[in-house]
């Protein structure tokens, strides 16, 4: 019994660590219901995009999401979309194709609040994520239902893996 003990303690302390270990442009996260994943990709250069993620709902609904951070008072804007044109599109378009807007926040090892780092080398993935009103935004989308995904997620997010 002690050995398994061990061996449990030794996996989760890998599973930390690994996880701690892992850059946020490749961070996995899955909410409590397991409604929803939320992989993190590199954005690579782009002018206004600090971070790029897709997040995988239930029927093979794929939302995309791009974080902005604000100028006057920093924060991370995160933006859900689903379905957008491809291209120049116009705000109308934009707005009708956002499933979910808002800050996305951060929780540590010891539970500190803080805000979404942005990408940049060698930053670390937060353990959670705070997705403010993201279940009722999603199930007010049309993305919701009979056509789309049927399962809300939670509106935290703790760290799964780190893809390779």
């Amino acid at each position: 019994m002690r050995l398994q003990a061990l061996i449990s303690a030794v996996a989760m302390l890998s599973a930390t660590t690994a996880n701690a270990a892992c850059p946020i442009e490749l961070a996995v996260y899955g909410d409590r219901d397991k409604a929803a994943e939320i992989d993190f990709r590199p954005t690579l250069e782009s002018a206004t995009v600090t971070n790029s993620f897709k997040m995988v709902m239930d029927n093979s609904v794929v939302l995309d999401g791009v974080v902005m951070w604000s100028d006057e008072v920093g924060r991370p804007n995160g933006m859900l979309m689903h379905q957008c044109p491809e291209g120049d599109v116009t705000g109308e378009e934009l707005d009708a194709c956002t499933v979910w807007q808002g800050v996305i926040y951060s929780v540590d090892e010891q539970g500190n609040v803080g805000l979404l780092p942005r990408e940049r080398i060698g930053a670390a993935a937060p353990k959670k994520l705070i997705f403010a009103d993201l279940g009722h935004s999603l199930r007010m989308s049309a993305a919701y239902g009979p056509d789309g995904f049927s399962k809300v997620p939670w509106d935290v997010f703790e760290i799964q893996g780190c893809q390779e």
